[in-house]
């Protein structure tokens, strides 16, 4: 049973391939699929098959899936041309008969009504019309979309957002990393299924500010703020006024539940608690 990675050197596929070797998968049948042969040599270190194609070019797919058996459809990481590139990915999938595509959409897609989502939904609609078997593996918000900017936040005593007190089901890449690897290695049925993955304590974006204070040592608040300034302070910062508004508009959904998470399908597929945002804070500062 050969298994690809498409997008293998990104951080959510170097750690679900960290996870399907933990998990005794044999390194020969697992097929690295990225854009850099520079990035993938480390992987053919391990004994990995590394095979080198972009997500815009789908004749390079089509050599890079030849004679696979499930690939985990990583989604691509430039907003706007997602949804076209995974079209590609879809096409040349089909040409060389994969069994099973595993892709890592979005919690709540359907329903959340993020413009975030709006790829992810077009995805799964792809999937659905392509006639190749797949399971959705719905991605909460990571963890690492705050503790990522922990010194910002102990640098200003502030967590900036407008997402009032919405509740985020947020988890650690590696957590979800290990639920990739975990449905790539069932022997169970698996096609047709859809899991909503998130963490299963959810938090506001106050008990964040409050968890990075304590972990710290030091004041931080939650300020909510106007959506339009907060769209203008993202730019003036350097974000992209598309994935700006992008960010903001996730905030508002936050609001209406959109990353709030009740399945419990995380935990169950990683046969753990998902890492706690307390411990992700902890790891995060000792680094």
């Amino acid at each position: 049973m050969k298994i690809a990675i498409a997008g293998a050197t990104g951080q959510l596929g170097q750690l679900v391939i960290d996870a399907l070797l933990r998990r005794g998968a044999d390194p020969a049948q697992l097929v690295a699929i990225g854009r850099n042969p520079e990035k993938l040599e480390p992987l053919a270190g391990q004994g990995l098959q590394t095979r080198v194609a972009d997500y815009n070019v789908e004749a390079d797919l089509v050599t890079a899936l030849e004679g696979v058996d499930k690939l985990l459809l990583i989604s691509g990481s430039e907003v706007g041309q997602r949804a076209t590139q995974h079209e590609n990915v879809i096409a040349a999938a089909q040409r060389v008969n994969v069994k099973l595509i595993a892709y890592t959409s979005i919690a709540n897609a359907l329903t959340g009504n993020m413009k975030l989502a709006q790829e992810h939904i077009a995805t799964e609609h792809l999937l659905a019309a392509s006639g190749i078997d797949y399971v959705l593996l719905r991605n909460g918000w990571y963890t690492e979309n705050y503790t990522d900017q922990l010194l910002g936040y102990l640098n200003s005593g502030v967590v900036l957002g407008a997402a009032g007190n919405g509740k985020i089901s947020a988890a650690t890449r590696a957590d979800y990393a290990e639920a990739a690897a975990a449905v790539l290695l069932s022997d169970g049925e698996e096609a047709g299924k859809i899991y909503e993955l998130g963490g299963d304590k959810p938090f506001t974006l106050s008990q964040l500010a409050g968890a990075v204070g304590a972990a710290a040592g030091q004041d931080v608040a939650y300020q909510d703020m106007d959506p339009e300034k907060l769209v203008e302070i993202y730019t003036e910062s350097g974000v992209p006024a598309v994935f700006a508004d992008i960010l903001v508009d996730t905030d508002l959904r936050i609001q209406e539940g959109a990353l709030e998470v009740h399945s419990g399908d995380l935990a169950q597929l990683i046969g753990r608690a998902p890492t706690s945002l307390g411990k992700a804070i902890k790891d995060a500062l000792a680094r």
